[in-house]
């Protein structure tokens, strides 16, 4: 169907730029691992013998580059988490966790931006994390470098400054569980498909964000990403 079929205009499609490509990487959905570096469950007070789980943000959340966001409303306590981003270019139910790196299109660098008094407050009432998680500008995110460029990273340093300074550091190596097992899990519950990203957990140094502090972060082999933190809307 064409944009006239429909009763409202169409809503943007979600998107992000690909390193050394003119076109761009279309994004579907939007999904995140929870609890997947030891020492940031750690640091959170969590269950360390917990598998990871999953939830999602909406693809229209995506921010770019070089943005300033907006100190998002109804929170006292915004984080940041640093994290490898997956995206897809093909998928399905149950991949097999020796197949799941076949449906990876590339990686990109992302911040998982947290309302974390709304989280925790959801949490203690055995609520949906939503409130916490998803909201408008919740999740910038770096262009995609191609697997065919870089291959498929399993070691290397992630890190994330505020205001120049080291707030978050690791490295891919301590994944509880690595890529291939995050697809093999994430599969089971939902179908896979062309466009799903997955946000695959952050190491510890989560903090406390104000309007006017800047980020930077980076995975080794990947890129990196810049953002500032903005006045409220």
């Amino acid at each position: 169907m064409n944009a006239a079929s429909y009763v409202i205009p169409l809503p943007p499609q979600a998107s992000l730029p690909v390193v050394g490509e003119s076109g761009r990487y279309p994004v579907r959905r939007i999904w995140c691992v929870g609890r997947n570096y030891l020492e940031h469950i750690r640091e959170m007070g969590n269950d360390e013998r917990a598998p990871p789980f999953f939830f999602a943000k909406h693809a229209d959340m995506l921010v770019p580059d070089g943005a300033t966001i907006p100190y998002p409303p109804l929170t006292k306590d915004l984080h940041h988490e640093v994290e490898l981003i997956v995206a897809m270019k093909s998928g399905g139910l149950n991949i097999p966790a020796d197949k799941a790196l076949d449906h990876v299109y590339g990686y990109a660098v992302g911040i998982d931006l947290t309302r974390r008094d709304l989280q925790i407050a959801s949490r203690k009432k055995e609520r949906p994390w939503e409130i916490g998680k998803s909201f408008d500008y919740s999740a910038p995110c770096s262009a995609v470098q191609p697997a065919a460029k870089i291959g498929h990273p399993a070691k290397g340093k992630i890190w994330l400054t505020v205001n120049g300074k080291e707030a978050q550091k690791g490295d891919l190596t301590e994944l509880i569980w690595n890529v291939p097992e995050i697809i093999w899990q994430l599969s089971q519950q939902v179908k896979l498909a062309a466009g799903d990203i997955i946000m695959t957990g952050t190491p510890a140094g989560v903090s406390q964000l104000q309007p006017g502090d800047k980020l930077e972060c980076g995975v080794d082999g990947v890129g990196t990403l810049k953002v500032a933190i903005g006045q409220p809307e």
